[in-house]
C-alpha cells in the first residue's frame, strides 16, 4: 500500500517523487511537462533540453540500463534507438551531415556582389550577417557588413556587401575576411533593410501578418537573431521567428543559449566557424537545425500551448481537489508546453 501511494506522487514525466499530492499537482502546474519535450524513448523520461537528455543517456552519471543500451544502438546525433547494429550504421549515414553542400548556386565570391531569385518558393528563410567594428564609445559596436540569405533547401537568395553609414576603425579581417575594399562599393544599409524586408513579408502588409501558417510571410530562420535584426533597424513578428538560440531544446541545461558552432557540431556533426567566418555556413547551419527540430514527430494536440486560452483550466487552483485525486498519467495528459515546438510548423 505504501508502495503504491509514493507511485502515486511520483511524476509521470520526470520522475520526481514527492511527499504529498498537492506537492505533485503544484509541480505539474510550473513545469509544463509535455509531449513536445525531448524524451527518453527507452524509460520514457521527459528532459527540458536535448543536452539534458544526452546526459541522461551518455553523461557523467547516466541512468545506467538506457546507458547500456544507448552505447550499443543510439545515435549521437539525434538521440534515437535503432533496432540493430547494422540499422545504427545506416542511420547515422543519413543522420550526420557532411558540411555544407552549396545547392544549386555557388558559393558568394570574396567581392561585393549580389546573388537574388526571387522565383523561390520556399516558406521559410535563414538569415546571417557578418560584422565588423563601427567604433563607438568601447570601440564594440557590431556593424553589419555582409548579408546571407539561403531558403530550406540550402539555396543563396540574397548574398551582399553592406556599406556602413558609419566609419570602420576594425575590420576584423582575421575572423570577417573583410576590407575597405569589399565594402566600398556595398549595398546602401537601407535598401538591404528594404529587400530583406520583401523578402520576409512576401508581398504581405507588415501589419496583416498574423501566422506562420496563413498568409504569404517567410518564418525566419537564424542564431541570435535579435541583435542582428537591431543591426539592420529591422522589426519582424516574434512569432514568426525561429532563433536556435533561444530554443529551449537546443539550451544548456541551466537554460543559457549554446554556440551555432556547438550547436551545428553536437546535432549535425560537422565543424563550421574555423578560421573565416561564413554567413553562408551560418545561414545552413541554422536551417538544418531548424528542420531536424521541425522534423520530430509528436502527437498531434487540438490545443499544444499553455498559453492557449483553452488550457487555462488544466490546473486552476479552483480544481485542486480535483487534481489530487488524478493519477499522474492522467496530469500529465492534461498538461501543455510552455514554447512552441517547431514540430508545429508542419502540422
Amino acid at each position: 500500500m505504501e508502495f503504491a501511494e509514493s507511485i502515486r506522487k511520483k511524476c509521470a514525466a520526470c520522475f520526481r517523487e514527492f511527499n504529498k499530492m498537492e506537492h505533485l499537482v503544484d509541480h505539474m502546474r510550473t513545469s509544463y511537462h509535455s509531449l513536445h519535450e525531448p524524451t527518453c524513448v527507452l524509460c520514457n523520461k521527459h528532459c527540458r533540453s536535448f543536452d539534458s537528455l544526452r546526459e541522461h543517456l551518455i553523461g557523467p552519471l547516466p541512468k545506467q540500463e538506457c546507458n547500456k543500451l544507448f552505447k550499443i544502438l543510439g545515435c549521437k546525433f539525434c538521440l534515437s534507438i535503432l533496432e540493430s547494429p547494422h540499422a545504427l550504421k545506416l542511420h547515422q549515414h543519413r543522420c550526420r551531415f557532411s558540411g555544407v553542400n552549396y545547392g544549386t548556386m555557388s558559393r558568394p565570391a570574396n567581392k561585393s556582389t549580389t546573388v537574388v531569385d526571387n522565383g523561390f518558393s520556399s516558406h521559410v528563410v535563414a538569415l546571417a550577417c557578418q560584422m565588423v567594428d563601427g567604433g563607438g564609445n568601447n570601440e564594440s559596436m557590431d556593424v553589419c557588413a555582409r548579408v546571407c540569405m539561403v531558403d530550406e533547401y540550402e539555396n543563396i537568395i540574397f548574398h551582399v556587401y553592406v556599406k556602413p553609414p558609419i566609419s570602420v576603425p576594425n575590420y576584423r579581417y582575421e575572423n570577417s575576411g573583410i576590407g575597405g575594399e569589399h565594402l566600398r562599393d556595398g549595398m546602401p544599409l537601407k535598401q538591404v533593410q528594404r529587400r530583406i524586408e520583401e523578402f520576409l513579408c512576401n508581398g504581405e502588409a507588415m501589419s496583416k501578418i498574423r501566422s506562420p501558417k496563413a498568409g504569404k510571410a517567410r518564418i525566419l530562420v537564424g542564431h541570435h537573431l535579435h541583435p542582428l535584426l537591431q543591426s539592420l533597424h529591422l522589426q519582424y513578428p516574434s512569432f514568426m521567428i525561429r532563433d536556435t538560440a533561444a530554443y529551449p531544446p537546443l539550451m544548456k541545461t541551466n537554460k543559457l543559449s549554446n554556440s551555432l558552432k556547438y550547436l551545428t557540431q553536437t546535432y549535425l556533426g560537422y565543424d563550421i566557424q574555423a578560421g573565416v567566418q561564413d554567413p553562408y555556413e551560418d545561414c545552413v547551419a541554422t536551417m538544418r537545425l531548424y528542420l531536424r527540430m521541425r522534423n520530430q514527430v509528436h502527437q498531434r494536440e487540438d490545443y499544444p500551448q499553455a498559453s492557449d486560452p483553452r488550457n487555462r483550466n488544466n490546473f486552476a487552483p479552483s480544481r485542486q481537489s480535483e487534481l489530487e485525486r488524478m493519477s499522474p498519467e492522467a496530469m500529465l495528459a492534461i498538461s501543455r508546453s510552455d514554447y512552441y515546438c517547431w514540430c508545429l510548423d508542419s502540422m
